[in-house]
C-alpha cells in the first residue's frame, strides 16, 4: 500500500478581489482535486476543504498517496483474422507490434465486442506526486474564472494578482516543485499587522490551527463568513436593533478580512433628514458598513463597521471610519437638497438628451408611449386612467436628478420621495418606485392597479420597441434583459384579469407607424408563452403545460386553474385513453385537406357513429356552461363519459371509407370531437 497524507496546497498573494475570493477559492480547489481523483491520487469520493482569504487561496485533500497506483493499459491493434497471412504476420501486424516496443510473439488476442484482435499489454509504474503537482497547480490557475490578469517585477507570469508564495506540503513533507517562478515550501504569512511574522506549517492537517494561532488569520472563509455574521448579530442585539445588508454584503466584508473584529460608530442625527435608501446604500456600498434599523424599520443613526485590525483602544478606527463616513452622507445631504429645488415634471425636457435606443429615440419619446399605453391598461383595470397617465408621464423624471446620478439604484425610490414633496397624489408617487418591480426573480410585484398599469407599460414597451428592432436574444445573450422583462409581465398578467396578446399589440400600435416589424406582436407573445413553460415548469409537470399552452391562451389569470383541472382529469381512469383517442383524431385531421363541412346525420351508415355524435351533442351544452362558468375541472370531467362512445367508434367505424361523402362526413364528426376534447387543454398531449 502506498502511503497516503493529507496534502495542502497554498498561493500568497496580494490583497484578491473580495467579491471574486469565494468563486476563485471553489475552482481552485475543484480543478486539483478532480485532477487527483483522474489520476488515481485519491479516491473518487474525497471532500476537499477550501480556504480563502484576502491574501491566500488554498486546499487540503485529505488521503492524497504519495505514489500513483500502477498504471494497467491494453492497446487493441489489428484483428486476428486478418492478422497472418499463409502462417507470417501481415504488415499490419507486424508494424503495430514495432509502435508497441515487442515482437510479434509478446502480443495477447483479446474482444473488443464484435471479434478477437491483437493487443498489447502493459503496466507502468505509478509516478510520484512531486512529478505532477506542480502542473496540477498550474493548470488549475489557468482555469481560475478571473478575465483580468496582471504581470509583475520582471517576471513572465500572470495571475489575478503578484504571488508571493507557494505551499505544497504532503502530510509533513514539502513537495518540491515550481509554479509561477516560486519554489515551494512549508512557510507562508500572517496577518499583515497582526502576525509576528513568517508562519511555519508543520504539517497539512495543522495549517488552519497555526495560521489562527500563529498568523491570526482565519483561513476558512466560510468559518470567517459565520464568525462576522455571529458578530455583528451580537453587536446588534446589544442595541436591540435589525441588520439591513444583503448576504453579498457578508461575503464582500468576509473577502477583505482575515481576522474579523466588529466595532460600533455612529452619525449625526441630522443626516436622517436625507431618505434613509440614500444613507443605507452610501453605508453598504461605499463603506462596507452594516446599516442599523430600530424595531419600526427606521434607520438608526448607530451603525456597525467590521475591521481588519484587534486594537487596545478601537476609538481611532471607529473615528477614522465615522469621518469618512460623514462626508459621504454629507453628499448624499447635498444631492437630496439640490434636488429638491426642481419639481419632477420640470425635469421631463432634459430627457430628450438620454438616449434610449438611436433606432427608438430618447426618453421623452419613450415617455409619450409608456403615458399612453399605462392609460389603456389602467383603464382594462377599471383604475383612474389619469392617475396611471400621470405615474408613467414621471415614471423617469429622477433619471437626471443628482442622486440617481449619483446611485442609479435608487431610480423609482428617489422618483417616489421627490413626487410625494411635490404634493402628486400618493398613488402616483408609489406607482413611480412600484413600476420598476419585479426587478429579479423572487422581487414582490407592484402593489396596486395604478403601479401594475405603469411597470406592465414600461416592460411591454420595452420588449415590443427593442424586438421590434430586430434585437432579438440569442443563447444566453439578452444584452436588454428581455427575458426578465419578460417574466415580470407574466408575474403581473397572471395576478390581473388582462388579455396578453392584446397588451402586446396596444404597446405596439404606440410606435411610430413602420418603425417595428410587422411580426412583432406574433413573435413577442410566442417568446412570452416559452417564458411562461419555463416559469410554469418548477410548479407542474410538462405534459399538462403543453396541453393547456397548446390553445395559446390569452387570459393568462386562467392559466392557473386550468392546470390544476389538467391534472386532475389526468388522475381519472378514463384519462389515458381519451388521450390516446384524442391524439389519433389529431394525427386524422392533421392529414385533411381543405375546408371541414358540418356534420350530416343523414349520412351515418354505422351505430357506433351516430352514438358517438349523440354522446357529443348532448355533452357540449354542460361542457360549455362548465367552461363558462370557469369550472374548468368540471368541463374536462365531463368528457370522462365519452370513453365508451369513443371506443366503440374507432372499434367499429373505417373513418376513410371509400365513399368520399361519408368519409367527409366522419371527419367532420372527429372534428366535432375534437373541439369539445380542446375546450379546456389540448388532451391529446397527455398521451404518452
Amino acid at each position: 500500500m502506498t502511503m497516503t497524507a493529507t496534502l495542502l496546497i497554498e498561493l500568497l498573494t496580494e490583497e484578491l478581489p473580495p467579491k471574486a475570493l469565494e468563486k476563485l477559492a471553489a475552482s481552485f480547489a475543484d480543478t486539483i482535486t478532480d485532477e487527483l481523483k483522474k489520476l488515481q491520487f485519491v479516491a473518487g469520493n474525497v471532500q476537499s476543504h477550501v480556504f480563502a482569504s484576502p491574501r491566500r487561496l488554498a486546499v487540503q485533500i485529505p488521503d492524497v498517496a504519495a505514489i500513483q497506483p500502477e498504471q494497467h493499459s491494453v492497446r487493441r491493434g489489428p484483428a486476428v483474422a486478418s492478422g497472418t497471412k499463409d502462417g507470417q504476420p501481415t504488415p499490419a501486424l507486424a508494424g503495430f507490434a514495432r509502435s508497441c516496443g515487442v515482437e510479434v510473439s509478446q502480443l495477447i488476442t483479446v474482444h473488443d465486442g464484435k471479434q478477437d484482435v491483437y493487443a498489447y499489454e502493459s503496466t507502468k509504474a505509478g509516478e510520484s506526486l512531486s512529478a505532477v503537482l506542480s502542473g496540477i497547480v498550474a493548470s488549475a490557475l489557468k482555469k481560475l474564472p478571473a478575465p483580468k490578469l496582471m504581470r509583475w517585477g520582471d517576471l513572465d507570469v500572470q495571475f489575478v494578482r503578484p504571488v508571493h508564495g507557494l505551499m505544497m506540503l504532503h502530510g509533513d513533507q514539502v513537495v518540491a516543485g515550481e509554479v509561477l517562478g516560486l519554489q515551494s515550501g512549508n512557510v507562508t504569512r500572517g496577518h499583515r499587522f497582526l502576525s509576528a511574522g513568517e508562519v511555519t506549517i508543520p504539517s497539512a492537517d495543522a495549517y488552519p490551527r497555526t495560521l489562527a494561532e500563529e498568523g491570526k488569520v482565519i483561513a476558512s472563509f466560510l468559518a470567517r463568513r459565520e464568525l462576522v455574521r455571529q458578530r455583528l448579530s451580537h453587536a446588534a442585539a446589544k442595541l436591540n436593533a435589525t441588520i439591513a445588508a444583503p448576504d453579498a454584503l457578508f461575503d464582500e466584508v468576509t473577502g477583505l478580512v482575515e481576522w474579523p473584529v466588529v466595532l460600533e460608530a455612529g452619525f449625526e442625527a441630522e443626516f436622517l433628514n436625507v431618505p434613509q435608501e440614500c444613507l443605507i446604500l452610501t453605508m453598504q456600498q461605499n463603506q462596507k458598513y452594516f446599516p442599523l434599523l430600530d424595531a419600526a424599520g427606521k434607520l438608526m443613526n448607530r451603525f456597525l463597521l467590521v475591521s481588519n485590525l484587534e486594537a487596545e483602544d478601537p476609538r481611532y478606527i471607529v473615528g477614522g471610519n465615522e469621518r469618512v463616513l460623514r462626508a459621504r452622507l454629507s453628499d448624499a445631504k447635498f444631492f437630496y437638497e439640490q434636488d429638491q429645488k426642481h419639481r419632477l415634471d420640470s425635469r421631463l425636457p432634459r430627457l430628450e438628451h438620454v438616449v434610449y435606443h438611436n433606432k427608438i429615440g430618447n426618453q421623452l419619446e419613450r415617455i409619450t408611449r409608456l403615458t399612453s399605453i399605462a392609460s389603456a391598461i389602467a383603464a382594462k383595470l377599471g383604475a383612474d386612467s389619469s392617475l396611471a397617465g400621470r405615474a408613467a408621464y414621471l415614471a423617469k423624471a429622477d433619471l437626471v436628478s443628482d442622486m440617481v446620478g449619483e446611485f442609479p439604484e435608487l431610480q423609482g425610490i428617489m422618483g417616489r420621495y421627490y413626487a410625494r414633496l411635490d404634493g402628486e397624489d400618493d398613488v402616483v408617487a408609489d406607482a413611480i418606485e412600484g413600476h420598476y418591480h419585479p426587478r429579479f426573480a423572487g422581487d414582490s410585484l407592484p402593489q396596486g392597479a395604478i403601479a401594475t398599469a405603469v411597470a406592465l407599460a414600461d416592460k411591454l414597451e420595452t420588449i415590443v420597441g427593442i424586438w421590434g428592432i430586430g434585437l432579438i436574444p440569442t443563447g444566453d445573450k439578452d444584452p436588454f434583459a428581455l427575458r426578465r422583462a419578460a417574466l415580470g409581465v407574466l408575474r403581473m398578467v397572471l395576478e390581473a384579469p388582462l388579455d396578453l396578446k392584446a397588451l402586446i399589440s396596444d404597446a405596439a400600435d404606440a410606435f411610430p407607424a413602420g418603425l417595428l416589424s410587422a411580426t412583432v406582436v406574433d413573435e413577442v407573445y410566442a417568446f412570452c408563452l416559452e417564458r411562461l413553460k419555463n416559469y410554469l415548469a418548477n410548479d407542474y409537470k410538462g405534459d399538462e403545460i403543453d396541453a393547456v399552452l397548446a390553445l395559446a391562451p390569452t387570459q393568462l389569470n386562467e392559466v392557473g386553474a386550468i392546470l390544476a383541472a389538467v391534472a386532475q382529469f389526468k388522475a381519472l381512469p378514463e384519462a389515458a385513453t381519451l388521450a390516446a383517442a384524442n391524439k389519433r383524431v389529431k394525427n386524422i385531421l392533421k392529414k385533411t385537406e381543405g375546408d371541414i363541412a358540418a356534420v350530416n346525420p343523414a349520412l351515418f351508415a354505422e351505430d357506433a357513429e351516430r352514438a358517438l355524435f349523440a354522446a357529443v351533442e348532448a355533452l357540449a351544452p354542460a361542457v360549455d356552461a362548465k367552461f363558462a362558468a370557469h369550472d374548468f375541472a368540471g368541463a374536462l370531467t365531463q368528457l370522462a363519459s365519452l370513453r365508451a362512445p369513443v371506443d366503440a367508434f374507432f372499434d367499429g367505424v373505417m373513418v376513410m371509407a371509400d365513399d368520399l361523402a361519408v368519409r367527409a362526413n366522419r371527419i367532420a364528426l372527429l372534428a366535432r370531437l375534437a373541439a369539445l376534447f380542446n375546450r379546456v387543454a389540448d388532451i391529446s398531449l397527455l398521451a404518452e
